[in-house]
């Protein structure tokens, strides 16, 4: 039985391209879940979708630009539990303006224990999992001692 999961997709400037080709590839199967993306990101899938196939009605939702803030809504997405999926395809080749947004969605998707490809191998390893589109409830990482530390 089908499980919609919420997938954010982010792709920096260098990997956009990568992130369309992966989306095209798997258009079909990504069609049955929300797909939730950074700004040019989610234009470039919602524009793959609509021009390719417009028959699957997929509507994308976007967050604002990474830089200006899309990473932190992304972000915000995750540390309320309403990210299940994170694949973020990152150009480690470039230093990022906002590269403590990018550690910070990283380290939240950890401590969320949340799913996250951040190369297209990953990515297709993740999508590939018969857990992809079955019931999954990932174990809650216990932070309980973080929380009751005195100061």
């Amino acid at each position: 039985m089908l499980k919609i999961k919420r997938i954010g997709l982010i792709a920096h400037d260098a990997c956009k391209q990568h992130m369309i080709q992966w989306v095209e590839f798997n258009a079909q199967r990504l069609a049955k879940h929300k797909l939730i993306c950074t700004g040019t990101t989610g234009r470039m899938v919602q524009e793959l979708y609509d021009k390719k196939y417009p028959q699957l009605k997929v509507v994308v939702k976007r967050l604002k630009s990474g830089p200006l803030g899309g990473d932190q809504q992304m972000g915000s997405l995750i540390a309320s539990g309403e990210l299940d999926i994170l694949i973020f395809f990152t150009d480690p080749m470039t230093t990022q303006p906002h590269d403590v947004d990018v550690k910070a969605l990283i380290r939240l998707s950890t401590i969320a224990n949340i799913v996250v490809g951040c190369t297209r191998s990953s990515a297709d390893f993740i999508i590939s999992s018969e857990l992809f589109d079955g019931d999954y409830n990932a174990i809650e990482n216990n932070y309980e001692s973080y929380v009751k530390r005195e100061v």
